[in-house]
C-alpha cells in the first residue's frame, strides 16, 4: 500500500511484537470497550426515539393537529369557519367539538372527567379515536339518545359496563330558591376505548356534539372549538401561515406541540441525559487509549530515537503514534456502529429470543400499556454518537504522541 511511512509505522505497532503482548492486549480491550459503548448507546437511543415515537402516536390519534378556538371557550358560526378553512390547501379536514370538565358520577363513586362532544361522522376525520374503541363504535353516539363512551380506566373506576347509566354534573346551573343548582343529566354506557395513556384512559369521556351543546347550554352553532388535520404536522409553521390566509376573522390557533408542549420537553430533557449518561462509558473507554498509548510510547522509546536519527521529524513521530490510537478508535468505532445498528433494527426479533431463553416479559401486558420494545433508528444519532467517538479518541491520542514526539534520541539510546 503507498501509504506514508507514518502510517505504515503506527499500523504495525497495532500487532503483537515479543514484547508488548500487554499491550496489545490493552489496545484490544480499550477498542472493544468503544464498541460496546457505542453498541448500548445506539441501541438505548434508537429504543427512546421508539418509546417517544409510539407515545406520540398514542397522543395524536385522541387529538387534532391544530385546534381554533374563540374568546370565553366558546367559537360561534363553526359551519362557516369550516367552510373557509377548507379552502386552504394545508388543511386536509376539520371537525367540531365541545369540550368541557364535568363530573362523571355512577352511585357513590364519582370522577372528574373532560367531556368531548363530537360529530362521530366529523371526528373520524381528525382522528382515530374509533380504531381506540374496544367495546361499541363510535357511531353508536346518536343525537337526542344522550349516549356516552368511557375510556376503560374511567369505567372501571365507576364500576360501570355497557348499557349502564353515568350521571354528567356540570358546573351550569340555576339559582333556585335553596341556592345554586348544579346541571345533571343521566347518559347511558354504549362504548369504551383504551389508548394505553392514563390522561385519556382515566380522563375522558365522548358524548355527541348536539347532546353536548344541550348539555352545555351552547346554540346549535356554537362550539368549543374546530380541530384540523393538516398536510405536514412537522411543519406546522408553514401550515399556520397557510391557515391565516383562509380564516377572515380572528380566532386562537394552538398545535398538537404547544398542546403538549412540557410533555415533549420532558420526553427530549430524558433523552439528552440518557445520551450523556451513556456516552461517559465511551468517553472511559476512548480515555482509556491514554494510558494504551502511553505504554506504546514507553514502549517504543528505541524505535523513537532510531526513526529521529534517520531524520524522522518530531511531527513525523507524532503522527505515527496518533495513526495507531485513532486506529484502535475507528475500529472500536465502526464495530460497536454496525452492531448497534444491527441491535437496533432487529430488536423485535432480539428481545423475543431473550424472553423466550430467560422466561420472562420484559414488558408483561398486564402491568404495562405498551407491551414490547419500540425501536426507531436515527441516522442523526448514529452520526452523532460516531463523531463524538472520533474527536474523543483524537484528543486522547494528543498527549502520548506529543510526548513521543519530544523524546531525544540520545536519552533514549542511553540505557539500550
Amino acid at each position: 500500500m503507498n501509504f506514508p511511512f507514518e502510517w505504515r509505522i503506527g499500523l504495525r505497532y497495532l500487532r503483537a511484537k515479543r514484547r508488548n503482548h500487554f499491550i496489545s492486549f490493552i489496545s484490544l480491550i480499550s477498542f472493544l470497550g468503544i464498541a460496546l459503548g457505542i453498541l448500548a448507546l445506539i441501541t438505548i437511543l434508537s429504543i427512546m426515539n421508539g418509546f417517544h415515537e409510539e407515545i406520540r402516536s398514542r397522543m395524536l390519534s385522541m387529538t387534532a393537529h391544530m385546534t381554533i378556538s374563540g374568546a370565553g371557550e366558546r367559537l360561534d358560526n363553526w359551519q362557516q369557519l369550516a367552510a373557509e378553512v377548507k379552502r386552504s390547501p394545508v388543511i386536509l379536514a376539520s371537525a367540531p367539538n365541545v369540550s368541557r370538565l364535568a363530573l362523571v358520577a355512577n352511585g357513590g363513586r364519582s370522577q372528574g372527567a373532560q367531556i368531548k362532544g363530537i360529530l362521530p361522522e366529523w371526528e373520524t376525520n381528525v382522528s382515530h379515536i374509533a380504531d381506540n374503541i374496544k367495546v361499541g363504535a363510535l357511531t353508536d353516539l346518536v343525537s337526542g339518545e344522550f349516549s356516552i363512551i368511557l375510556g376503560k380506566e374511567l369505567a372501571q373506576s365507576l364500576g360501570v359496563t355497557i348499557g349502564d347509566k353515568v350521571s354528567l354534573v356540570t358546573p351550569e346551573g340555576a339559582n333556585t330558591a335553596v341556592g345554586f343548582v348544579p346541571k345533571m343529566k343521566r347518559f347511558t354506557l354504549v362504548g369504551i376505548f383504551e389508548v394505553g395513556m392514563h390522561e385519556y384512559d382515566g380522563g375522558m369521556a365522548y358524548i355527541h356534539l348536539e347532546d353536548a351543546q344541550t348539555l352545555f347550554g351552547y346554540s346549535a352553532s356554537d362550539v368549543s372549538g374546530l380541530q384540523l388535520k393538516v398536510a405536514d404536522m412537522f411543519d406546522i409553521p408553514a401550515m399556520r401561515e397557510g391557515l391565516s390566509e383562509a380564516i377572515t376573522r380572528t380566532v386562537y390557533v394552538t398545535d398538537w406541540t404547544q398542546q403538549h408542549a412540557n410533555f415533549f420537553a420532558a420526553l427530549q430533557l430524558e433523552k439528552r441525559m440518557m445520551f450523556i449518561g451513556l456516552a461517559l462509558i465511551v468517553m472511559v473507554a476512548a480515555f482509556n487509549i491514554i494510558s494504551t498509548m502511553v505504554m506504546a510510547v514507553t514502549d517504543k522509546r528505541s524505535d523513537i530515537a532510531i526513526l529521529r536519527t534517520l531524520g524522522a521529524s518530531p511531527l513525523s513521530v507524532m503522527t505515527v503514534f496518533i495513526v495507531q490510537g485513532m486506529a484502535i478508535g475507528i475500529i472500536g468505532m465502526l464495530l460497536g456502529v454496525a452492531g448497534g445498528v444491527a441491535v437496533a433494527t432487529h430488536i423485535d426479533v432480539i428481545v423475543p429470543f431473550l424472553e423466550h431463553v430467560f422466561g420472562f416479559k420484559f414488558f408483561p401486558a398486564n402491568v404495562f400499556y405498551i407491551s414490547f420494545v419500540p425501536s426507531h433508528l436515527e441516522w442523526s444519532d448514529v452520526w452523532q454518537v460516531s463523531s463524538m467517538t472520533f474527536i474523543l479518541t483524537l484528543l486522547a491520542t494528543l498527549y502520548p504522541a506529543w510526548q513521543a514526539a519530544q523524546l531525544q534520541p540520545a536519552e533514549a539510546l542511553r540505557y539500550e
